[in-house]
């Protein structure tokens, strides 16, 4: 195994994990980012908002990707969301996440 599908695969494996168990996604850029293309079936919660979402979030019970236009938001919201006791992963930029899906 090269060191590309050591860092890679591994991501596109867990994305699978999680969405295998019913996972759900979460476009944490702006609501004119999310309306300008985001992956079907995704909830946007800006980034901003993830914290006073909390409640909502965990009455899912379900993993959560999160996702962003970059993946820095979506690093930090994944963050925010396993310090809250989630299980939460960064599945990086929306766009780069949509084709591993």
């Amino acid at each position: 195994m090269g060191l590309f599908d050591f860092l890679f695969g591994n991501k596109k494996r867990k994305i699978q994990e999680f969405k295998s168990r019913g996972a759900i996604i979460v476009d944490v850029r702006s609501k004119g980012e999310y309306d300008s293309g985001a992956i079907p079936g995704s909830k946007n919660i800006p980034l901003p908002s993830i914290s006073s979402k909390m409640k909502e979030i965990k009455k899912w019970n379900k993993p959560v990707i999160c996702c962003c236009a970059s993946g820095m938001r979506s690093a930090s919201a994944a963050g925010i969301l396993k310090s809250n006791g989630l299980e939460a992963m960064n599945g990086g930029g929306w766009f780069s996440l949509s084709k591993k899906l």
